[in-house]
């Protein structure tokens, strides 16, 4: 989730042992998290450890907020965090992540699935069962082959150019596919097979022990393929959970009723208490942290805390602060130093910049210990396994920024007065702004002058800092950056952000600076080591490989300060998703 949002690949050809925690389910009753059966009372990080306000009572409207729009509803191309929590209330994946409180909820269980995959051939092939009875809102059954067209869709690129790679890239697809738009009609069962209409089988190029991870992604909701309208979809999901879209204000308003046709006994882990939702876009996000604090929102649904404006309130008042969480989380919140934009193609002009920011002040600007985070020196959080502790551009002192070697640096490059440049926020992010203003400051210093320019979070990725030709054309050299981990992992959360091969030219790519082919044969390496030890070691020195390029800022390991509002039930924090768990919420 960087960007507040998951991702993985890997390149074609690499063998992955990763080892998977064995299936469990959710807590029967809904009310115990932590497994001892007991629920918690509204405090301070309650929300952390377990179930807040445990309840079966049904009826009411959640209200969530976001200060921005939507990157897409549709599962086989959304790619934000907030998005893969919140779409498990109308879509139903193969696998999920257990819906219990903290480091339980990282734990696989079977969704539409009726268990984990069954790895044959060395793991080369995927067997899931799916399971029989689960209708769709216009009551047809969902079917393998729904399941099947959902993932072959999703790895057309062109019409959704912001979703995972990870199928394209592991499946054994024919040579010239190109989506089931363009090449209609071509047979595909060298990399998925339907047997029977409850049985889906993955072909894959090479044995890749973690699929079932691939398994969770939204991209096997299943999409009928008769109701199936390309980009468009996105206005019209067809529900497969237990509630489907009402209205559609596309940039304004998502509501949500129940689906007449889920049936709980299809499903063991929704207890679909809410009668709907109500999700309002492009508010003022300070708006959204003042109308949490009266109870007329519930939950800002992006997950990435309250704004340096709410935190001195919520923390100084009993009352607000019982209704908070503060958890560290596996994201780094970064800069991305782009190496194809002059003068940054010179080494030494990247780590002028490196040497040059005032660290605490980022620190600071992004909302301080509690809602900003810990000063980071490396690329993966110390919650990562792989991390390793290093630091090759000492900040100088208090973390102030280091001048003196920043002008070196400068010098080296041939640019000893400075230079200017442009640096991207999401302009609806209030932390980014003031990071990039912070930024801005520090930098003028040693004569980098910083031109702002904040752009829409919907389309940062696909549009901006994503993409390569608008960051050349434009000589943006420099981006505010997040990314947490599909799973604590090292693959799970380094993969994706440095991986060369995941850069598109055309639509929107994760890794928007890291171009070091070492590092691409590094992780092939790492992905094709079973013995975890040596796997997590490899990680580390692709971590420091990394910033040897300095082209990426760690600022911050992230932490988050999660208000919600007093009329809530079940209200508990998903390490998986690094924010509240919106699939089992409901109202008081």
């Amino acid at each position: 989730m960087r960007k507040q949002r998951l991702k993985l690949t890997v390149a074609a050809g690499a063998v992955l042992a990763l080892g998977l925690t064995a299936c469990g389910g959710s807590s029967s009753d809904g009310t115990s998290g932590d497994g001892n059966g007991k629920g918690g009372k509204e405090a301070f990080n309650a929300g952390l450890t377990s179930v807040l306000n445990p309840s079966t009572k049904k009826g009411g409207i959640i209200k969530l907020a976001h200060s921005e729009d939507w990157d897409t509803p549709d599962p086989g191309e959304t790619y934000y965090g907030m998005s893969w929590d919140f779409l498990r209330v109308y879509g139903r994946s193969l696998l999920t992540f257990k819906a219990a409180p903290g480091k339980a909820s990282n734990e696989l269980v079977p969704d539409l699935a009726e268990s984990l995959g069954k790895p044959t051939d060395g793991g080369k092939t995927w067997t899931y069962k799916i399971r029989k009875g689960v209708k769709y809102e216009d009551g047809k059954e969902v079917t393998a082959q729904d399941v099947k067209y959902a993932v072959l869709r999703s790895t057309d690129k062109v019409t959704f150019p912001n979703g995972p790679a990870y199928f394209e890239q592991f499946l054994n697809l024919p040579k010239d596919w190109k989506g089931p738009y363009k090449s209609k009609g071509m047979n595909t069962d060298s990399a998925i097979s339907t047997p029977d209409n409850y049985t889906i089988v993955f072909h894959l190029k090479q044995a890749f022990g973690g699929f079932d991870y691939l398994a969770q992604l939204p991209q096997t909701v299943p999409v009928p393929q008769a109701k199936d309208t390309g980009s468009k979809y996105r206005n019209h999901v067809i529900s497969s959970g237990p509630y489907m879209f009402d209205k559609v204000q596309n940039g304004k308003l998502y509501t949500l009723k129940r689906n007449p046709h889920w049936d709980a006994k299809t499903d063991p882990l929704r207890k679909a208490l809410p009668d709907g939702y109500e999700v309002t876009l492009n508010v003022d996000a300070n708006d959204i942290d003042n109308r949490i604090k009266d109870g007329s929102l519930d939950v800002d649904i992006a997950g990435t805390g309250v704004q340096a404006a709410a935190q001195g309130t919520i923390l100084a008042d009993p009352a607000l602060k019982a209704r908070s969480d503060n958890p560290t989380i596996a994201r780094l919140q970064y800069l991305s130093i782009t190496s194809q934009v002059k003068p940054f193609d010179n080494i030494e002009c990247r780590r002028a910049v490196m040497y040059g920011i005032d660290q605490t002040g980022y620190q600071t600007a992004y909302g301080g210990q509690f809602s900003g985070g810990d000063l980071a020196t490396t690329v993966m959080p110390p919650s990562i396994p792989g991390y390793s502790k290093f630091d090759l551009y000492p900040n100088g002192k208090d973390h102030k920024g280091d001048l003196t070697k920043a002008k070196e640096s400068l010098t080296k490059c041939g640019q000893p007065n400075g230079f200017s440049t442009t640096m991207l926020y999401r302009a609806d992010r209030p932390k980014e702004r003031a990071t990039a203003e912070s930024v801005q400051q520090s930098l003028k210093r040693i004569g980098i002058k910083l031109t702002l320019k904040g752009v829409p979070s919907g389309d940062y990725f696909s549009q901006f800092a994503g993409n390569p030709p608008y960051m050349r054309k434009n000589g943006v050299g420099l981006a505010t950056n997040s990314w947490g981990a599909d799973w604590n992992d090292g693959f799970g959360f380094i993969s994706q952000i440095v991986d060369s091969r995941v850069i598109r030219e055309t639509g929107g790519s994760s890794n928007v600076s890291v171009r070091i082919p070492q590092v691409n044969q590094m992780l092939d390496k790492a992905v094709a080591t079973v013995d975890k030890g040596a796997r997590d070691a490899q990680y580390g020195a692709i971590d420091k490989r990394v910033m040897q390029e300095a082209e990426v800022y760690p600022g911050l390991y992230g932490k988050v300060l999660l208000l919600r509002s007093s009329r809530l039930s079940n209200v508990f924090y998903s390490d998986a998703y690094g924010m509240y768990d919106y699939l089992s919420m409901g109202v008081k």
